[in-house]
């Protein structure tokens, strides 16, 4: 009896021990978030492909967005583009013939120089204004191939103001008047000056009116001439934008012929008084 129950107790401890036991995997682990990892993504494929929107309420990437940014980005450019034009200093209006103003001092002279023909050649001897090109040859037909001997060589006058680079530039010529055609004079003249005002347009250019001249008795052909030949000066001037001074009407008397205090009896041409008039009607017609 005794071994029976014994047999019993052993063979009931020997079904516990044969029992499998439940062991842990780390790839089942893996496969599990695989596969739910890859449930959610194709949920998230299929309503995202369902729904148009989704993406953009998703993120708040949306293309209105984008088109305010860009809206935003261009006025921005806008206001930096008006801002640099109002920075801008504008263009001074020439106005012509140029008004009196201030009396500029005659160190002005200094960086200033004439281009001119026998008209003014000396008024180097009588005024500060002595920095003179020209010579008796030059004249308004030719004065884009005269040469002239200077202490810069024998160049023309537009290669003698390369050279020299002042600051202002006048201009008279015309000796010529009633030999050449006035239109031939002022074509070569204009050349002249769109050549100067193109290679140094921060010169200023001053075009000189011609002088009038003696009245030779009731003939007073000359002076008409030359007043034709004046006003298309102002023209050349207005058209090239550069300054004309009305240096004829100062010499004038009320006949409109050049006043006789202003020639040397002698020698029948400009005296000092007439010089010294042109060059402070110079330094009062400037511009700053």
């Amino acid at each position: 009896m005794a071994n029976s129950k014994h047999r019993n107790i052993q063979r009931i401890s020997n079904k516990k021990r044969g029992r499998p036991k439940v062991k842990f995997s780390i790839w089942t682990l893996i496969l599990i978030c695989v596969l739910v990892f890859g449930g959610f993504f194709a949920l998230y494929m299929v309503t995202a492909n369902l729904n148009p929107d989704f993406l953009d309420k998703e993120f708040g990437n949306s293309d209105s967005e984008i088109v305010e940014s860009t809206t935003g980005e261009t006025e921005e450019n806008t206001d930096v583009e008006d801002a640099e034009e109002e920075t801008t200093v504008p263009k001074v209006k020439i106005t012509n013939p140029v008004p009196q103003s201030d009396a500029a001092d005659s160190d002005y002279y200094s960086s200033s120089c004439l281009i001119t023909d026998s008209t003014l050649l000396e008024i180097g001897n009588f005024t500060p204004f002595t920095d003179i090109i020209g010579n008796e040859v030059l004249n308004a037909l030719n004065c884009n191939s005269t040469k002239i001997a200077s202490n810069y060589g024998t160049v023309n006058a537009y290669e003698t103001i390369q050279i020299k680079k002042p600051d202002n530039v006048y201009i008279m010529l015309g000796s010529d008047i009633g030999t050449d055609p006035v239109d031939e004079m002022i074509e070569s003249y204009s050349k002249l000056v769109e050549n100067l005002h193109s290679a140094r347009p921060d010169m200023n250019i001053y075009i000189m009116q011609l002088l009038p001249v003696k009245a030779e008795g009731t003939d007073n052909s000359r002076n008409e001439l030359i007043n034709e030949y004046n006003s298309k000066l102002l023209k050349l001037a207005n058209s090239n934008d550069v300054y004309c001074i009305d240096t004829n009407t100062v010499l004038k008397n009320q006949e409109g012929v050049l006043d006789p205090i202003y020639i040397d009896e002698e020698t029948s041409k400009l005296n000092g008084t007439a010089y010294s008039m042109i060059s402070d009607y110079i330094l009062t017609h400037t511009v700053k």
